[in-house]
């Protein structure tokens, strides 16, 4: 493994010795298995609403909390890396997320299930420790690539759960069980899961290349460094204060809210739209999905050739023009009458929405890197927040076509937001000198 300031300038797919490559692999399959728990209800739901009689608009509602909590638990979750270093911030966040996970199945109503579905909401944070850890493992050259592959076979995880969850639920009720007891007993799967990930996390991955924050700091209060007390907020304040954080916010809410928003939609609109019956809507509909498998690491990889060419303005340049395309192909999407051409324009909508994700994070190591997670969680925040104001556009609106045309104008007019997300002179130069060094290592 060749490093640079310890940071690895090579992603090694079959190294699992080095802390770097070891963290890779742990984050992604943290982030998938919270991806699992995150959304293994949804495959379920059919059961729950006829255990529970809910209508419509509860069910709505339960969305939008699944998705909305976690705005605010991105954010909390940025400042806490920054404070106690991603290792512990992940195996808590693993562990307690595993009891409402496991916990829905007590459910008895509407009341009872929302609030568990508020609570497992909150594993969804778990992005922004993944794309916390990966970015300071991994030098400039390669640390878009690492961000997004990390993020996107993490994703495959909300798609998986489509499939795998009936499979657990049917397994369980050809034991002669109940289809009202079944689905309670499939989710203790994910909970066991995740909570066993904590462990594993805890135990195999360190904070950074050079050791963990605590020993770090133990190292520097030796060495007579004075650790100024309250950084960690100045930090996330310093993010707050940067007008930069919040386009690219918006720009996020652009590709991976709308990411979400699909995810919860595509099987019932092709359901609908062209009378697929529910098994087959749900395999068209998982091909979204299925794109993350490459599509999210090609952002990161060709927002870091960009940032070789042309440095941090390439890497911009690159984001503001994959999601203005991700906002045409939707509005094509949406305009689609026959199957066929409904599949194939989805499938490059996907395509760049998820690049458009794997650019966002190709960028975002640069804003600032003292503020590191707080920059990640404010940003990873608006994924969520534009997958809540899309939730509320479906609410209101039953045309899902019409909703999809406003939100492909909305996206394409967000890719503006590109021309804001500027970098001083300096930030230029050492990003340069940081990319020198790590090519000639």
């Amino acid at each position: 493994m060749t490093h640079i300031m310890g940071k690895a300038t090579k992603i090694r797919l079959f190294d699992f010795k080095s802390p770097q490559m070891r963290t890779f692999h742990l984050t992604w399959l943290a982030f998938f298995l919270a991806f699992f728990g995150w959304f293994g209800i949804a495959p379920l739901m059919v059961y729950v609403r006829e255990e529970l009689q809910l209508t419509p608009q509860q069910i709505g509602s339960t969305i939008i909390a699944s998705v909305g909590i976690t705005i605010v638990a991105r954010l909390f979750i940025g400042w806490l890396c920054d404070k106690i270093g991603p290792r512990i911030a992940y195996s808590f966040l693993l562990i307690g997320g595993s009891l409402p996970v496991m916990g829905i199945g007590l459910s008895e109503n509407y009341e009872s299930f929302l609030l568990f579905r508020l609570a497992i909401g909150v594993i969804g944070a778990s992005f922004v420790i993944t794309q916390y850890h990966t970015s300071i493992m991994f030098a400039p050259n390669v640390v878009g690539t690492a961000n997004a592959t990390t993020a996107g076979w993490g994703n495959l995880g909300g798609g998986v759960t489509q499939m795998v969850m009936p499979l657990i639920f049917a397994l369980i009720a050809s034991l002669g069980v109940t289809s009202v007891l079944s689905w309670r007993y499939a989710m203790v799967v994910p909970g066991v899961a995740l909570f066993l990930m904590g462990i594993v996390y805890f135990f195999f991955t360190q904070d950074t290349p050079e050791g963990n924050f605590s020993d770090i700091k133990k190292k520097r209060r030796l060495e007579g460094v004075d650790e100024r007390k309250g950084h960690t907020t100045k930090a996330f304040l310093s993010a707050v204060k940067d007008y930069r954080v919040w386009a690219l916010f918006v720009i996020y809410g652009a590709c991976f809210g709308i990411e979400l928003t699909i995810n919860n939609i595509a099987a019932l609109y092709y359901k609908d739209n062209f009378s697929l019956d529910p098994k087959t809507a749900g395999i068209v509909a998982g091909l979204f999905g299925l794109m993350n498998l490459f599509a999210r690491t090609l952002g990161g990889y060709f927002g870091d050739i960009f940032g070789k060419r042309n440095g941090l303005k390439g890497r911009v340049a690159f984001l503001g023009v994959v999601i203005f395309f991700e906002g045409i192909f939707l509005i094509l999407f949406s305009q689609m009458g026959s199957l066929a051409l409904a599949i194939g324009s989805m499938i490059l909508f996907s395509l760049f929405v998820q690049m458009s994700e794997g650019a966002t994070y190709s960028v975002v190591p640069f804003i600032n890197k003292k503020a590191l997670g707080a920059v990640s969680g404010i940003v990873g925040a608006g994924g969520n927040a534009g997958a809540v104001a899309a939730g509320f556009l479906f609410r209101s609106n039953p045309n899902y076509a019409e909703n999809l045309f406003i939100l492909g104008m909305v996206v394409a007019v967000t890719s503006t937001l590109a021309l804001v997300v500027r970098f001083s002179e300096a930030d230029e130069k050492e990003m340069e000198l940081e990319m020198e060094g790590a090519l000639s290592s």
